[in-house]
C-alpha cells in the first residue's frame, strides 16, 4: 500500500495512505492534535486529579498504555511534558514505521530534541528502556486484539486508525480489554467521537464524556473507569 509523507496544517508532518484516504495524525495539524487529545485532555487531566489526591509519583509512577505507537509523537510529547514525573510508558504497534519514515518525519527537529527522538525509535522491542531518568519505555509489537493487561495503567492513549477504515479496532471487545487494563479511576482518550464508538465504550463499563476536539474536529471522547 502506498504511503507518503505530508505536511499538516500546523507545519508538522504525518504519514498519509492515499488508497485509504487515511493518515497517522490529523491533516489539520499532527502536533496540535496530539497535544490536545492526549497531553491536555489525557495526561494533564489525570495529573490534576492525582495531584489533588496527593499521589506520590516516586512511589507510584504514572503508567500509560498507547494503542498505536506509530511515529512516536505521543510518546515523545509525554516524555517532554512532565519530565520530572516518573512515567512508565507501554506502546503497542502491530506494524512499525520504517527507518526512512522515521527520518522523514523528523520530530526530533520539530520538538528540538533529536537525541530523545532517536532513542525512542532505536530502542529494541519487547524490552524496557530508560529513555531519560524519568521515562521508561517498552514497545510491544502485537495487535490490539491480543492485549490482555489487568489493572495496570492510569491512562490509555487510544490512537488507532479511524473506524471508517478499521472498524474492528473500535469494537466492544477491544474496549472491554482496555477497561480491564486500566486501574480504577484511569482514563482513556481518543480523537474519535463516533456514536457507535461511544456506545461500545459505555457497554464496556466506561463513563464517557464528549469534549471539544482538536483543530478541524468538533468533538473527541474521554472515558473513565470509575
Amino acid at each position: 500500500m502506498k504511503r507518503e509523507i505530508i505536511t499538516t496544517g500546523d507545519g508538522s508532518k504525518t504519514i498519509h495512505m492515499p488508497d485509504l484516504n487515511e493518515q497517522y495524525h490529523s491533516k489539520h495539524g499532527a502536533l496540535q492534535e496530539a497535544l490536545h487529545v492526549f497531553i491536555k485532555t489525557g495526561l494533564e487531566h489525570f495529573l490534576e486529579i492525582s495531584l489533588s489526591r496527593k499521589r506520590n509519583f516516586y512511589e507510584e509512577p504514572i503508567s500509560i498504555l498507547e494503542y498505536g505507537f506509530g511515529t512516536g509523537l505521543n510518546a515523545m510529547l509525554t516524555a517532554q511534558h512532565h519530565s520530572k514525573i516518573p512515567t512508565q510508558y507501554t506502546a503497542i504497534e502491530a506494524f512499525p514505521v520504517t527507518n526512512a519514515e522515521i527520518e522523514a518525519m523528523d520530530y526530533g527537529k520539530l520538538l528540538e530534541n533529536q537525541k530523545l527522538y532517536q532513542a525512542m525509535h532505536q530502542s529494541s522491542w519487547a524490552e524496557n528502556h530508560q529513555i531519560i531518568d524519568t521515562f521508561l519505555l517498552k514497545k510491544e509489537q502485537k495487535t490490539f486484539e491480543s492485549i490482555d493487561y489487568e489493572n495496570q495503567f492510569d491512562i490509555i492513549y487510544f490512537d488507532a486508525f479511524g473506524p471508517r477504515t478499521q472498524p474492528e479496532l473500535w469494537t466492544q471487545p477491544i474496549f472491554d480489554a482496555a477497561f480491564k487494563a486500566l486501574k480504577n479511576g484511569g482514563v482513556l482518550t481518543t480523537y474519535c467521537a463516533a456514536g457507535q464508538v461511544r456506545r461500545n465504550m459505555q457497554t464496556a463499563g466506561f463513563i464517557v464524556e464528549r469534549l471539544p476536539g482538536p483543530p478541524g474536529k468538533r468533538e473527541m471522547l474521554r472515558a473513565t473507569k470509575n
